[in-house]
């Protein structure tokens, strides 16, 4: 039987400040945190036995959103991973979870339009030791780079090379058989000090065994920086459903795909325009505007200002007399203006944040 294993670790400190009370994974894109779409994709692919390796920023978090998993209808061991070392190094702590079953690793901060439903059913029905998804990318010496012989056949790993010898980027997904628990044991750190899951999937191909790729057909992102998580945000809301939970008072005025909690409330005179989410429990005044591509969370206040291609997280409160566009604003933030000139602002705010303008 298949598993899944979602790694939740690393210090996420190119997304700091908003790293520095809890772990990237948690950041919510749509008003639903990255690695719950993950789970769900497992969860949708058949997989309901999975594991989560914990990091040591805020783990008492992960643990407290997602529980034992009977929430989102699947079971949840914790592993503890505490100081980042590899993704390589992570898995090797799989290996009393896998209990000589097949399983997928995803990182935890990936998203994939389609999901991998069709890539578990083709692992499954294989006989191959691991399996690794590939996508098409502008920069692939950002990520690890697949070489391929004049046959197609996948020959080499490459960690960020300064010089790819292609365009087609590691996803940050992929499938293994037993045997690569002994290939970790035999690594190494690299230059980075970390166990690289590169080097362990050269060795298993360096070994003679079976290592297939697919090609990833849709979008998808390693939503590792400010940018990528505005650019998911806006990719979801492109294809999300209208909804109407909450209450639309009379002169609210709602032009495109608009998505409303329970218990929310959009007062007479203000101007929402989709693709927007606002979640439970929240108020948007009579004096604000909304613009494309915004995510609004629960328990939410907005009484004034206009905000567009942002991410307001749960608990904010906004009162402003200005624009806020391509922005992040962490949980519990309050943000208030003090005169009445309107300026443009771009915001990267941490939890618990106090801003005065």
């Amino acid at each position: 039987m298949m598993k899944g294993v979602i790694l939740h670790g690393g210090y996420g400190k190119r997304l700091r400040p908003l790293t520095h009370t809890g772990p990237k994974q948690l950041i919510p894109v749509a008003n639903k945190p990255i690695s719950q779409y993950v789970l769900e994709d497992l969860r949708e692919s058949g997989i309901a036995d999975i594991a989560i390796i914990l990091g040591d920023v805020n783990p008492e978090k992960v643990k407290e959103y997602y529980g034992d998993g009977t929430r989102f209808k699947v079971r949840i061991t914790y592993i503890p991973q505490g100081e980042p070392k590899g993704i390589a190094q992570a898995v090797g702590l799989c290996q009393d979870f896998a209990d000589g079953d097949p399983f997928v690793v995803y990182l935890g901060d990936n998203l994939l339009k389609g999901g991998i439903e069709s890539f578990v059913r083709d692992f499954e029905q294989s006989k191959d030791v691991g399996m690794v998804l590939l996508s098409e990318v502008e920069n692939p010496e950002r990520f690890g780079v697949a070489e391929f012989d004049k046959s197609g056949n996948l020959i080499r790993l490459i960690e960020k090379p300064k010089e790819p010898p292609s365009k087609y980027a590691l996803t940050g997904i992929y499938f293994f058989r037993p045997e690569i628990f002994e290939t970790i044991r035999r690594l190494k750190p690299s230059w980075r000090g970390e166990l690289e899951i590169t080097e362990a999937l050269q060795m298993l191909l360096d070994d003679g065994f079976d290592v297939s790729y697919r090609f990833v057909k849709e979008w998808w992102k390693d939503t590792g920086a400010h940018e990528d998580i505005l650019e998911s945000n806006r990719l979801i809301l492109d294809e999300m459903a209208p909804l109407t939970e909450g209450t639309v008072e009379e002169e609210a005025k709602l032009q495109g795909r608009i998505s409303i909690g329970k218990e929310s409330v959009i007062r007479s005179g203000a101007i929402i325009r989709g693709p927007v989410i606002i979640g439970e429990s929240a108020t948007i005044g009579a004096n604000v505007y909304i613009g494309p591509y915004t995510s609004i969370g629960n328990h939410v206040t907005i009484a004034k200002g206009e905000i567009e291609n942002s991410i307001v997280m749960d608990h904010c409160s906004i009162d402003v007399n200005e624009h806020i566009t391509g922005s992040l604003i962490g949980p519990y933030s309050k943000i208030t203006t003090r005169n009445d000139r309107p300026k443009g602002y771009r915001f990267i705010v941490g939890e618990r944040s106090r801003v005065m303008l």
